[in-house]
């Protein structure tokens, strides 16, 4: 089984209800007859009519011709018989007619100049080639010339003659100088098609040693070079313009013949100043879009594939400012012969009719002559089946020596065409020429083409079917094309399967099986994007492929339609292309190609880099004025990101070299600036074009220009007059830099005088400083001060006068009148009386208040405390004094302050502050913990504020679940700092609350919270747990002991059962007590409080004393026959809650009735 893939272009055919049968016109030139069968000769391959041979490599000229018999091949040369046996170097090609003649060895090229024609030949006839023109190529040398040297001035025009030698083929000609650099050429300065060198004017840079016109022979691959040209262009001080002529047509009209097929160029060339620009028009019609090309600076009109309907009148205009001319070309277009029908050759079976048609066009018309095996039909022999009709010959009734080889020749005066049709007549029946059972596969939805060649005799008919039992194929569906080829024209799934070729004619029947299956088409499901990256970034394309499963596809990538970079920054996996480190030349388009052997799809994204522009470059500087010059540059590459705006800076090589400034901004279309200057600078300039990536480099500096020196235009800033001291007057400035002192010999003119007085101004020149000093001045006295610039260039503008003071000194006089308001305990209100102005003797800068606290008065022990200050600025009379101390006793006093600093200080002023309330106790302990007792201890207020009266204790109960009982207030006397409660509930916790008063109030509080113990025993016990509760070793111990205890109680349990008594049982039983006492006391103080424990009874052998302690019995019995009564707490870590140390204990774990928490001793408790 054959596999064929086929992509052929659909064949649109008229559809019909008839059977799919095609009766083939007996003139098909598609009909091939099979090699097998005997034909005339029919010529395959020969040389081109015109053949320029390589006069060095041996000459060779081909024919090959195919026909059953094989052919044998003869020759003549200019038209007579060429006996190739005779001439030891011209051999021939075994099986073939090609000639080759050896001149390599010996010979020349030029002794086989002339016309070449091949004859093949067999039995059933004969078949000639074209003429074949054999001549050498040429590349003379050029004569030898000597030139003056021209000499002109500029603006005239200058043509260069070229006038290279006949060579054949034309050589191709450009003009390059001495280092076989081209010249360049513009719309002044171009090359003519005869090669000549055109200027339409000439320029002072035209001048040169070296024009040189340049011939390259190609097909001798020569150069030959014409003598050097000297041209010398003087500079005209004033150039006369002029308006255009033509250098080339000449005159007003002229004429133009070009063969159709050919390009067509018509050519106008103008002189004028200034130089000027050509424009073409068609008179009496358009010129063809697609056809029409301007070249050489629009001086040169070139149609490709001329036609006869380009004929006609061509205007070319040159047009200056000046005015225009014009030329007017006549163009005819003429045809060398040309196929309207050409020959074909024909298949007849014996007793058939048919024609040879040979129908040519030209311009003029051509004439038609028919050969038969290569002679004139006039004197060939008569054939009664044969009849001409001028381009036709019509054949009737054709028997087997009918067959024969006949010749058609359109000629005209500017060619001919020749062209071999034979007549074959054969009795042969049909037969199939493709491959039986060829497998087809076709993409879903394109059309399917199902080859079926065939040859038969008379020519057979065709008819397809589908599968075994099929109907004859209809039109309705499918597209019968000539040759016999089956269309599907949208194949679909369904289309799968076998079809049937059946060719038939009188003498028999052939067919042939073809098998089609139809594959899903292959996608590209994921394409990849347009792309903006950076330079040196990285960038990856993506290309997600689906195809049909049977196929396998191959996936490549193509950069601007041709393979990647072998390059190691570019990969490829599997549907990704990455691309690493991206250069300029890496941006294009990326195509992303899916091919399987059936069909390919592509997709394709365009990468653009980016990056910020390169550095202008080509800085020049003209127009350069005193005060201005204009720079002018040529843009870098922008990368492809616009330039939005060119940053020009400046350096100042005299005054500051190396640095530069900021000079001036333009926008990205501009490419020169107006810059303004200043005198006496040496600049130079450099540009940066900014672009949306950011800026370039900095451009090479341009050349340095130096600006005459000139006056200073602005006068020092900053200038001020304060005196250091009492006597004198400083006068300050800010000094002109060099860039601004606009010349050399910088000094400044200070003046001054007083403002107050009629004095003239006081002036001095100084050289270049900043600071000049008055001395000898009255005491802060105003000042008018001017400082001007000077150079040697002379003054600058008249300065502006500033206001100034001589020197400050010490105020004299104190403020007067000065009193205190007490507002509060912490703030006070002091208000004085302003000092005379002239006594401050300088600027007034504020009054300032010194007070201090001198004694206090709840002590009256006088101690020194540092004194505060605050300052008011201004002239203002009044102030606050914030942050005093309540109860105490300050004194203060006033001062005036200037710039020189303080004045005499007025009379102290004493004032006191009231009361106020007391700041907390500084400490609160509860000492000394009983069952029924707290000892209190205190710190007095650090800050008493005051005398204090008293102090106010408040304390509440807290039971377990936190909730607070009553609370309780006791005064106690302010003399105390200890006090002890008596008769509280044992084992309870209390907060307390503590603060001191006086007259003005009560104080911040202090709180603590603390609880009263139970009795010794219990608290021994609970000490001993403290010490060892905690201990790894006696948490094991402690289980180990549950354990047993568990397992005693289980032994227990069962005797029990049994009847029997537990030992402690019995020794409860013996000493059973039936007097039930409850816990119950009145504590006299707080009223009656009880504990739903308290109300449990004891064991007998307990009893709680009156002191609230319990004490260990001489028993055995452990800690659980206390269990009821035990109100002691315990942490969780085993801790005893009665020991603190003031701060708050921390609240039992669990909210229950009782005060225990989880311990070891309370864990065994939980097994009774």
């Amino acid at each position: 089984m054959q596999l064929k893939i086929m992509m052929p272009k659909k064949k649109h055919l008229s559809a019909s209800r008839a059977p799919l049968i095609l009766f083939l016109c007996q003139m098909l030139s598609a009909l091939e007859v099979p090699l097998d069968l005997v034909q005339p000769p029919t010529i395959t391959q020969q040389s081109p009519k015109d053949y320029i041979i390589d006069p060095r490599e041996n000459i060779v000229i081909q024919c090959e011709a195919k026909g059953k018999p094989p052919p044998s091949f003869s020759w003549t040369r200019n038209g007579t018989h060429f006996d190739i046996d005779k001439d030891p170097l011209v051999t021939m090609k075994s099986g073939s007619g090609t000639l080759t003649v050896n001149i390599m060895s010996e010979g020349k090229a030029e002794t086989y100049e002339g016309v070449y024609q091949c004859t093949a030949r067999n039995e059933r006839g004969a078949a000639i080639s074209n003429n074949i023109v054999i001549r050498p190529s040429r590349s003379p040398l050029w004569t030898k010339e000597k030139f003056e040297r021209i000499t002109l001035r500029s603006g005239q025009s200058l043509v260069l003659p070229c006038r290279p030698p006949v060579g054949l083929p034309p050589p191709i000609i450009f003009w390059m100088d001495n280092s076989f650099q081209r010249l360049p050429q513009s719309e002044r300065v171009s090359q003519g098609l005869n090669g000549d060198l055109y200027f339409s004017n000439v320029l002072p840079e035209d001048t040169r040693e070296d024009y040189i016109c340049y011939a390259r022979f190609n097909h001798t691959q020569t150069i030959q070079q014409k003598q050097p040209i000297s041209v010398k262009v003087i500079s005209a001080k004033s150039h006369r313009e002029r308006p255009p002529t033509f250098l080339t047509p000449e005159g007003n009209a002229s004429r133009k013949e070009e063969l159709r097929g050919n390009v067509l160029s018509l050519e106008c060339i103008a002189e004028g100043l200034p130089t000027p620009i050509i424009y073409w028009i068609k008179e009496d019609g358009t010129l063809p879009i697609n056809r029409t090309f301007y070249r050489n600076f629009k001086k040169t009109l070139q149609i490709v594939q001329v036609t006869e309907a380009d004929s006609g009148n061509y205007q070319c205009i040159a047009k200056n400012a000046l005015g225009a001319i014009h030329h007017i070309i006549s163009v005819t277009v003429k045809a060398a012969p040309y196929w309207i029908i050409a020959p074909q050759n024909l298949v007849l079976s014996p007793g058939e009719d048919g024609t040879l048609i040979c129908r040519a066009n030209g311009n003029p018309k051509p004439r038609i002559s028919w050969l038969l095996n290569g002679v004139p039909i006039e004197i060939a022999p008569d054939d009664p089946s044969r009849k001409i009709d001028g381009d036709t010959i019509i054949f009737s009734n054709v028997q087997e020596r009918s067959s024969a080889v006949y010749q058609c020749n359109a000629s005209n005066e500017y060619g001919y065409l020749l062209a071999n049709a034979f007549v074959n007549v054969l009795a042969e029946p049909p037969r199939i020429l493709t491959s039986a059972d060829t497998l087809y596969q076709v993409i879903a939805n394109r059309p399917a083409l199902l080859d079926c060649a065939f040859f038969g005799s008379p020519l057979p008919t065709i008819e397809w079917f589908k599968g075994a039992k099929g109907s004859a194929l209809r039109e309705d569906i499918y597209v019968l094309h000539e040759n016999g080829t089956l269309e599907i024209p949208v194949a679909q799934k369904d289309s799968t399967g076998t079809y049937t070729c059946v060719a038939r004619n009188k003498l028999g029947m052939a067919k042939n099986d073809i098998h089609l299956e139809i594959k899903d088409p292959t996608r590209i499901i994921k394409q990849p994007e347009y792309a903006v990256v950076q330079r040196g970034s990285t960038v990856s394309f993506e290309c997600i492929v689906k195809h049909d499963h049977t196929l396998i596809p191959t996936v490549m990538w193509l950069k601007d339609h041709r393979e990647l970079p072998s390059d190691g920054r570019f990969t490829v996996d599997k549907d990704h292309l990455v691309v690493a480190d991206v250069n300029d030349d890496d941006g294009g388009t990326y195509t992303c190609v899916a091919n399987t052997t059936l069909d390919n799809v592509s997709a394709s994204a365009v990468l653009r880099v980016v990056d910020v522009p390169n550095p202008p470059f080509d800085l020049e500087l003209t127009d350069q004025l005193d005060r201005s010059v204009q720079l002018s540059w040529t843009p870098g590459d922008d990368n492809n990101s616009p330039i939005s705006k060119f940053i020009i800076e400046y350096e100042d090589a005299m005054h500051e070299p190396g640095l530069w400034h900021h000079q001036t901004e333009v926008p990205g279309a501009q490419t020169t600036a107006q810059l303004k200057l200043s005198p006496y600078v040496n600049y130079s300039f450099r540009v940066m074009a900014v672009n949306s990536l950011g800026r370039s480099l900095p451009s090479e500096a341009s050349e340095q220009y130096l600006t005459k020196a000139a006056e200073p235009d602005k006068n020092p800033t900053a200038v001020e007059g304060l005196g250091s001291e009492p006597d004198n007057l400083v006068i300050t400035w800010k000094p002109l830099n060099g860039f601004e002192s606009n010349g050399p010999g910088l000094q400044y003119k200070v003046s001054w005088r007083q403002k107050d007085g009629d004095d003239e101004w006081t002036s001095m020149v100084v050289a270049d400083v900043s600071k000049y000093i008055v001395s000898g001045t009255p005491t802060f006295v105003p000042y008018l001060i001017k400082v001007q610039a000077l150079n040697d260039a002379g003054f600058a503008p008249e300065p502006a006068v500033v206001l100034g003071h001589s020197g400050e000194d010490l105020p004299m006089v104190a403020p007067g009148n000065v009193h205190v308001n007490v507002v509060n305990s912490t703030l006070a209100e002091v208000h004085w009386d302003p000092v005379p102005l002239k006594s401050i003797r300088g600027h007034l800068q504020g009054y300032r208040i010194y007070y201090w606290k001198a004694q206090s008065s709840s002590t009256r022990n006088r101690r020194h405390i540092e004194k505060k200050i605050l300052t008011f600025q201004g002239s203002k009379t009044h102030g606050m004094l914030p942050g005093l101390e309540p109860f105490s006793h300050y004194t203060l006093n006033v001062r005036v302050v200037n710039g020189k600093g303080e004045g005499p200080a007025s009379p102290d002023r004493v004032f006191n502050t009231p009361e106020g309330v007391p700041s907390a106790p500084s400490s609160l302990k509860i000492v000394n913990p009983t069952l029924d007792s707290l000892t209190l201890e205190w710190e007095p207020p650090s800050h008493p504020n005051g005398v204090l009266t008293e102090y106010t204790l408040k304390y509440q109960p807290i039971n377990s679940t936190h909730e607070l009982g009553p609370l309780v207030d006791l005064k106690i006397p302010a003399n105390k700092t200890r006090w002890t409660l008596k008769n509280l509930n044992f084992s309870t916790r209390y907060k307390f609350y503590f603060y001191a008063q006086t007259a003005a109030g009560s104080g911040n509080q202090i709180t603590e919270e603390a609880i009263t113990t139970v009795d010794e025993g219990k608290m021994a016990m609970a000490s001993r747990q403290v010490d060892i509760a905690t201990q790894g070793w006696f948490i094991g111990l402690m289980c180990a002991v549950a354990l047993l205890i568990l397992i005693l109680l289980i032994v227990c349990f069962i005797r029990r059962n049994k009847g029997g008594k537990y030992p402690v049982k019995e020794k409860e039983d013996a000493h059973a007590d039936p007097e039930i006492q409850p816990m119950k006391e009145d504590d006299g103080t707080f009223g009656e409080y009880s504990d739903a424990e308290d109300h449990k009874p004891l064991k007998k052998g307990s009893r709680t004393p009156s002191d609230r302690t319990v004490k260990k019995e001489d028993s055995d019995d452990s800690l659980v026959d206390y269990g009821e009564g035990v109100n002691g707490q315990f942490n969780e870590d085993g801790s005893f809650i009665g020991q603190y140390s003031g701060k708050k204990e921390k609240e039992p774990a669990e909210g229950n009735e009782s005060s225990e928490a989880p311990s070891p001793v309370n864990a065994m408790n939980s097994f009774v």
